[in-house]
């Protein structure tokens, strides 16, 4: 212990989005532990932001990197937040603990997609407690197979306790199972590839879109296709376009997963990856698509003309036109911009559409594989 009954917290974050995390959780941290610990127990919280998942994602391997990082520095508890789905026999990993070294390793996926701070914040102070609690001492101190899991359990629910190996660094083990764990670490791994940066990230995609969608709107041809089209039609439209342009990204850009092992775990931790890439550019494109109709109507406000559009169509111009066409257009628009999406680089996509502990995961596996081929 520090002195001066300071408990000295360390939160080890991976770079990007855990970064952030932890330096919003760090600010008011130190008064929440305070008033939940024990009377006059201070706490001294301390962000560092460090890439402690480059080239593993094996729960063991991290546990031994923090703490053979903690051994180097005065903290007492560290805990260390990653946006990498840990998995061990099965089970989605939500947090391993070491009572012993004072360690904690928390994987945000595993949170979900909803209310991430707020379920960041209690898992952290739930571990701290838990790990600078004082210890029963002597002969009468549980082994570290026998602890109690306490509340952690309790706030984290569906969370359950996990098997921990013999030979594993951690003692104690919170999991996901069955089918909410999986939505529920599906949806986190979208939210950590925050998939609206998946918008700006596709400029030459979009830049063809607009050109596509801008031309599509002044040809007299699609005025009367649109004005046919029922509101099925164009429902249909919409999902083939967006389909579409989701296909177009993910075989391009070599998006799938495949994994190079036959074993259930990796077939399982490959459908988790496939699954959250698809949502990913998903969520993306349909916000490139809303983009676009907002675009397309006030583009169609702008340059339609009553008199021109009658002679073409034999029919006034009203409201519902404006949005009929608008929504055909941007349709239009999406194929091309889905075509557009082959002027970026392969690079350029990956990053538009993964964190960055992803990025490296999948640049980790991209070269085991070539170094398997070479040998």
């Amino acid at each position: 212990m520090s002195p001066q009954d300071v408990t000295v917290v360390a939160l080890l974050a991976d770079p990007d989005a855990p970064t952030d995390i932890a330096r919003r959780l760090a600010r008011g941290l130190p008064d929440r532990l305070a008033d939940r610990s024990d009377q006059g127990r201070r706490f001294d919280v301390r962000v560092v932001s460090e890439p402690f998942t480059a080239k593993a994602e094996d729960p063991h391997t991290l546990m031994c990197r923090i703490r053979d990082r903690g051994r180097t520095e005065d903290w007492d508890v560290v805990v260390a937040l990653t946006d990498l789905p840990l998995h061990s026999d099965g089970h989605k990993v939500v947090v391993d603990l070491s009572h012993e070294h004072g360690l904690a390793l928390l994987s945000l996926p595993s949170l979900g997609g909803l209310r991430l701070q707020t379920r960041a914040r209690r898992a952290v102070e739930e571990a701290v407690l838990g790990l600078a609690g004082p210890q029963d001492g002597g002969a009468g101190e549980p082994s570290r197979r026998q602890r109690r899991p306490g509340p952690f359990g309790g706030r984290l629910a569906p969370v359950r306790p996990g098997r921990v190996g013999e030979e594993e660094a951690a003692d104690l083990r919170y999991v996901l199972g069955g089918p909410r764990g999986y939505l529920r670490v599906l949806l986190g791994m979208v939210r950590a590839n925050r998939p609206w940066r998946l918008v700006p990230g596709l400029s030459k995609a979009l830049a063809a879109a607009l050109a596509t969608g801008a031309v599509a709107t002044v040809n007299s041809t699609v005025w009367s296709v649109a004005e046919a089209l029922s509101a099925p039609r164009l429902v249909i439209a919409t999902v083939g376009s967006v389909a579409l342009m989701i296909g177009w990204l993910i075989v391009d850009a070599e998006l799938w997963h495949r994994s190079a092992e036959a074993s259930p775990e990796a077939r399982q931790k490959a459908r988790l990856y496939n699954a959250s890439t698809v949502l990913t550019v998903g969520i993306g494109a349909l916000v490139c698509y809303v983009g676009l109709l907002l675009i397309n109507v006030v583009w169609a406000l702008f340059i339609l003309n009553d008199q021109v559009f009658a002679a073409a169509t034999r029919e006034p111009l009203d409201a519902t036109d404006y949005w009929t066409l608008s929504w055909f257009v941007a349709s239009t628009a999406t194929v091309g911009g889905a075509l557009g999406s082959g002027l970026e680089s392969d690079e350029a996509i990956r990053a538009a559409a993964y964190s960055k502990r992803e990025q490296e995961r999948r640049h980790m596996l991209q070269d085991d594989h070539d170094d398997q081929r070479t040998t």
